[in-house]
């Protein structure tokens, strides 16, 4: 009975997510999967301090909670979104009268250093996008989606959802559903669009089912292609051009972000440009960019060895 009232808190809670927050099915998801480990803590550890409703949670029941997933070796950025589904979900409960104050409002978050992404050269890009082989069967396909991450800095949630009805090339630009199911028009470059239009002609060959009709990016069986899979053919491609670097597509945003902003871009339109909320998230670039011009100056300084 326990359980099934657990369970049903945490389905709310996933409604509120969605339907308030706004906030992406993998947030929601990261979220409700960082709630369901409180409801085990509570349920099954000695430490629980008698308590298994999660609304009776006292400030020291979570302190201990987290305290014994830190003791697994959680990073502290893993700790940071545990903290943050804690916050979330006791403001959940105050908001729906299930209690009268928020048991994580009290919680810190842990010290984090400045995270700087891992972000390829434009001659790296380019050796990438160069040693696409094209003759392969999804030689075509697989370079359309290097270009669409470099050229519009997607997140590889947003590439692997776009349909050819979001397409509007004539115009320039592409339709992007983003977090939180919030769509923005990015512009698309010249050597992206040639890229798809060459692997649409290709794509017209392939089977799929009228679901698929509309999403442009497919797999060999002519369904949606996956996260995973764009991960292993990025992680491919890279292999292939001798990139030594750990990259994901996440790092064609990253790289896209930071080239835009070493060129002299107006970080509000790079901002709109990626779907960041806040422009707070996008300065992290400019951060990117003062430690390549710091390295810069030191190389060039006839001091340097000595600064």
């Amino acid at each position: 009975m326990k359980r099934s009232f657990n369970n049903n808190l945490i389905a709310d809670f996933s409604s509120y997510l969605r339907l308030e927050r706004s906030l992406s099915l993998n947030s929601i998801n990261a979220y409700c999967s960082d709630i369901s480990k409180l409801v085990i803590f509570l349920e099954t550890s000695p430490d629980n301090g008698g308590i298994v409703n999660p609304e009776k949670a006292t400030p020291l029941v979570l302190s201990t909670f987290i305290a014994t997933l830190h003791s697994k070796n959680l990073s502290k950025r893993s700790q940071a979104r545990l903290i943050s589904a804690l916050k979330a979900f006791y403001r959940f409960l105050e908001i729906e009268g299930r209690v009268k104050e928020s048991a994580a409002e009290m919680l810190d978050f842990p010290k984090i250093k400045p995270y700087l992404p891992v972000v390829l050269s434009v001659d790296e890009v380019e050796k990438i996008i160069n040693g696409i082989d094209l003759s392969q069967d999804q030689g075509h396909r697989n370079r359309a989606i290097v270009e669409m991450l470099y050229s519009c800095g997607l997140r590889v949630s947003e590439l692997v959802n776009l349909r050819i009805s979001d397409l509007f090339f004539d115009e320039g630009f592409i339709r992007v559903t983003g977090k939180g199911s919030k769509q923005r028009l990015v512009p698309v470059g010249a050597p992206a669009v040639s890229a798809v239009i060459l692997y649409l002609e290709q794509r017209r060959t392939l089977k799929f089912s009228s679901k698929d009709e509309d999403t442009l990016f497919l797999n060999r069986r002519g369904g949606k292609i996956s996260r995973e899979m764009v991960f292993l053919i990025i992680k491919g491609e890279a292999k292939k051009a001798g990139i030594v670097k750990d990259i994901s597509p996440h790092t064609f945003r990253h790289s896209f972000a930071t080239h835009m902003v070493e060129n002299g871009a107006d970080l509000r339109v790079v901002q709109q440009m990626l779907g960041h909320e806040s422009i707070l998230t996008t300065e992290i670039y400019t951060h990117v960019n003062s430690e390549k011009w710091r390295e810069g100056i030191l190389r060039c300084h006839p001091r340097a060895k000595s600064l």
